[in-house]
């Protein structure tokens, strides 16, 4: 399975076509919508949200809401469009580029004067696209009871304190939460310095953990470096804007802890089922999946466009200035912790589909049901 997208943040639309997914799947349109309003949403987004009203539409690989095995197209049409592919437009040249943005980079790499071709693709409005690409591997999961989910673990200096017990109390907790906090405690504090930063006009980044569970035993290989489930996880989380650190259950934490201390002891019920009592792996051995759930956390960095902005240069004049103030959001936590589960979702479904087949659905159930067979025989 693999996909793209296409489109630019103010341009006619987003575009995501998926190839390879599996013939013979309901997909729903109303839960796609629902994963996209959702990452339109959270504290201290800023007015572009207040403008789109995010709706999928599918052009093709799907007939009665089933697909065809066919490649599958998705529109998400914007709103705010205001660049024309075969005409001159109206929007102004910037030529100061804006620190941490791929604009200097991007300028760079392309010979480029005018940062508005940069910034358009750059933008995180991209992850639209993404998210009706993940939604739709969540449908497809959830035929197999694997569910993805994901909370808010810090914003700015805010830490919380408590870990989610499993993916139950994570859908309990966050899903109720405007901010995707699993205590009030949380949502309070994180929802005050949000609030905060947005007075000082500044901006704020955090850590957002995500789960999927339960995932059968035997996702993924060893046997080559890009077939490692972990290594898959990993680059497609830190694919998402803004996000420079990935880390799988105990993650960092295992430099500071000796093995003794730190490794997922493995026991046998008397029904001869194997399981650990910890899960610092974060469900994952030698790149495989071990039955344990998937837990991966992203750091996010602070939104780059400020309303007090910082200098910079201007790439034509090489005199200095200060960046443009470009409308922006003050926090963006809640909305990558949603493309988070999408891309979680996407990595978890090419994985499953390397190991059950992908050609239909029927097949595939087959498939799945034999191995579980097998697993539960091996297990006793």
């Amino acid at each position: 399975m693999r996909f793209l997208t296409a489109g630019e943040s103010h341009g006619k639309a987003l575009v995501a076509i998926l190839e390879g997914f599996p013939k013979g799947v309901k997909i729903e349109e109303s839960l796609v919508n629902s994963e996209l309003k959702r990452r339109m949403s959270g504290p201290g987004r800023g007015k572009r949200m207040a403008i789109e009203s995010d709706r999928v539409e599918f052009l093709s690989g799907l007939r009665n809401k089933v697909t065809l095995g066919s490649p599958i197209a998705m529109l998400v049409k914007n709103k705010d469009s205001q660049i024309n592919p075969q005409g001159k437009d109206r929007i102004k040249e910037k030529n100061i580029v804006r620190p941490a943005h791929a604009d200097l980079a991007g300028a760079l790499k392309y010979g480029e004067k005018d940062i508005n071709n940069i910034l358009e693709r750059a933008s995180a409005r991209e992850t639209a696209a993404r998210v009706c690409v993940g939604s739709v591997c969540k449908q497809f999961l959830s035929l197999f009871e694997v569910r993805v989910a994901s909370y808010i673990k810090q914003i700015g200096s805010y830490r919380s304190e408590k870990a989610a017990k499993d993916i139950d109390f994570i859908l309990a907790k966050a899903r109720q939460s405007a901010v995707g906090a699993i205590s009030e405690k949380d949502e309070k504090e994180m929802l005050a310095r949000v609030a905060e930063a947005k007075k000082e006009k500044d901006t704020l980044g955090g850590v957002v953990e995500v789960w999927a569970q339960p995932v059968l035993p035997g996702l993924g290989s060893f046997m080559h470096f890009d077939r490692r489930l972990d290594s898959k996880i990993a680059a497609y989380l830190m694919s998402i804007p803004a996000v420079k650190g990935v880390e799988l259950g105990a993650g960092f934490s295992y430099a500071g802890q000796k093995g003794s201390q730190s490794h997922d002891s493995i026991h046998c019920s008397v029904r001869g089922s194997f399981y650990r009592k910890s899960n610092n792996a974060g469900g994952i051995d030698g790149g495989v999946s071990n039955g344990e759930p998937i837990v991966a956390r992203v750091a996010m960095k602070p939104i780059a466009t400020l309303a007090n902005p910082l200098n910079s240069v201007n790439l034509k004049s090489k005199k200095k200035g200060k960046a443009p103030v470009v409308r922006s959001d003050t926090s963006a936590v809640y909305a990558c912790s949603v493309v988070a589960e999408n891309m979680l979702a996407i990595a978890i479904t090419e994985a499953f589909l390397d190991k059950f087949g992908s050609d239909s659905f029927s097949e595939i159930k087959r498939n799945y049901i034999s191995y579980v067979r097998f697993i539960s025989k091996t297990m006793g």
